[in-house]
């Protein structure tokens, strides 16, 4: 590993420390405790091994159909097992639970799913507008969103479809193939409201146009939410002075709501910065992904700038009242450890294609032989 840490991406990884402090000085801030910020560290620490062991492998021993389809099979079967003997925690049933730590089978079924379709996509480029491959790759984000779906958990289910579509798009599909999709997404949606929304999705749906309708129930976490964002102003009012998180008026500040926390304390300067970081880090991804030498490393580093971006404009909006409150945290700043270390296994992958694509320049720049095709 260590011949390696010459072309190791330490931009990208200079974009994810400054998110991770961020977060962790927000948790601080919140509770008298530390239990949040202490946890968050060990989290921290493990994620780091965990890319550092993802970017020691080769990736293109990983994009193997084998190792890729297993991985997917492993993913499905643990929503199977969580649907017949999970235990719900505040009206979901997400979680598999040991002892004090929480495991959520979605974020491995999110990495595995960007994997597949980064396979099956760059094996299809020329023929993937074809309907039939279209609808085999739904068949493939279908079975994992009914279960996500099942349990309930909606706004995971809106990110793997909206994973799905982008790579989809970015794959060749046709405009005409667009309008069919966006139309039967109408139709699936409002079959989803009548018979598979629990009375409590609706509710939050019904708040997110008028959450002042119901301010003490549905409406509430969506009003503090507001509140807190829009009192931080343009300097914020200091680390461990926001009165809507401090005081608890603000529910979940460590995950759901950890932008609204982070807003109200720094105000628009600290949001500024954050945005600037995850401009870095997407800008990075993209740079990895533009640079890699095949269609499914480049689809792959799409599929991660995607999710990163899903998970980013769910959980931005439901803090400013823009979309309904699901429970999306905000990437590398919001508390939990599943989440995180899927994130930092994706970024690992990623560095390994950075490391062996510019291993290759290298070693095709130094061959005698010239920089043709069979310079390896």
């Amino acid at each position: 590993m260590v011949r390696h840490l010459r072309y190791i991406d330490w931009l990208l990884i200079a974009a994810i420390v400054p998110l991770l402090t961020f977060g962790l000085l927000t948790m601080k801030s919140l509770s008298g405790d530390d239990y949040f910020f202490n946890r968050q560290i060990i989290w921290i620490c493990v994620s780091f091994g965990v890319m550092a062991l993802a970017a020691s492998i080769d990736w293109r021993s990983i994009k193997s159909s084998f190792f890729i389809l297993l991985l997917y099979g492993f993913s499905v079967t643990l929503l199977i097992i969580l649907a017949i003997i999970g235990l719900a925690t505040r009206g979901a049933q997400s979680w598999f639970y040991f002892g004090t730590t929480a495991f959520e089978p979605v974020e491995l079924v999110k990495l595995s799913l960007i994997l597949v379709f980064a396979k099956y996509f760059s094996r299809r480029y020329v023929e993937i507008a074809m309907m039939r491959h279209i609808a085999i790759s739904f068949l493939y984000l279908a079975v994992p969103v009914f279960l996500v779906f099942s349990q309930p958990d909606f706004g995971s289910s809106a990110i793997l479809i909206f994973v799905w579509l982008s790579m989809l798009l970015f794959s060749g599909m046709r405009f005409r193939q667009i309008v069919a999709f966006a139309t039967a997404g109408i139709l699936v949606g409002a079959a989803c409201w009548v018979f598979l929304l629990a009375p409590y999705q609706k509710a939050r749906v019904i708040s997110f146009f008028g959450p002042e309708s119901d301010p003490r129930g549905s409406g509430y976490n969506a009003i503090q939410a507001m509140i807190a964002v829009g009192s931080g102003g343009l300097w914020g009012k200091g680390v461990g002075l926001g009165t809507q998180s401090r005081l608890d008026f603000l529910p979940e500040s460590e995950t759901d709501f950890m932008f609204a926390a982070f807003a109200e304390e720094w105000g628009f300067v600290g949001i500024t910065v954050i945005v600037l970081f995850y401009g870095l880090l997407f800008w990075r991804i993209l740079r990895i992904s533009g640079r890699s030498p095949d269609n499914f490393s480049k689809l792959f580093g799409l599929g991660i700038c995607f999710l990163l971006v899903g998970h980013m404009a769910i959980h931005v909006g439901m803090n400013m009242g823009i979309v309904p409150v699901t429970g999306i945290g905000l990437p590398f700043m919001s508390y939990g450890g599943s989440f995180l270390l899927m994130l930092m296994a994706a970024l690992g992958i990623l560095q390994s294609i950075a490391i062996r694509s510019s291993e290759i320049k290298a070693y095709q720049e130094n061959s005698p032989i010239g920089h043709g095709p069979d310079a390896l």
